[in-house]
Order: C-alpha cells, then sequence, then structure tokens
C-alpha cells in the first residue's frame, strides 16, 4: 500500500469520528439506541461529496485566473 489519500476521504477515520460522536452522544444522555453507525458513516461521506462538489464548482466560477 504506497498511495496516500487525505484523512477525510478515509472511511476508517469516518467511522471512528461516527463511533465518538455516539459514544459522546451516549455519555451526555442523548438516546442512540437504534442509530446504525454504518448507515451514519455512509451518510456523511455521501454529504461531504456532495459538499466538496459544491465548493469545487463555485470555487471555479468565482476563479479570477484561468486553469493551465
Amino acid at each position: 500500500m504506497t498511495d496516500t489519500k487525505p484523512w477525510y476521504l478515509s472511511r476508517t477515520i469516518w467511522a471512528s469520528l461516527v463511533t465518538i460522536v455516539t459514544a459522546a452522544g451516549g455519555l451526555l444522555g442523548l438516546p442512540l439506541a437504534g442509530l446504525d453507525n454504518a448507515a451514519l458513516t455512509d451518510a456523511l461521506l455521501q454529504a461531504i461529496a456532495a459538499i466538496s462538489a459544491l465548493v469545487a464548482i463555485f470555487g471555479r466560477i468565482a476563479a479570477r485566473s484561468r486553469i493551465g
């Protein structure tokens, strides 16, 4: 495994963050019994992908110089 990627593209990192958040929520008394961590991780990754695509599009529109 020689390829690298940014931390925010790692499913392991996101699953760990979701686990930390759900554990913290449980400690704070939030009702999290029916929560599916895998589904929540997938939903977060899809939301992040959509947001990053929007940022890329708007960034290109607002750019003042050409790519090249």
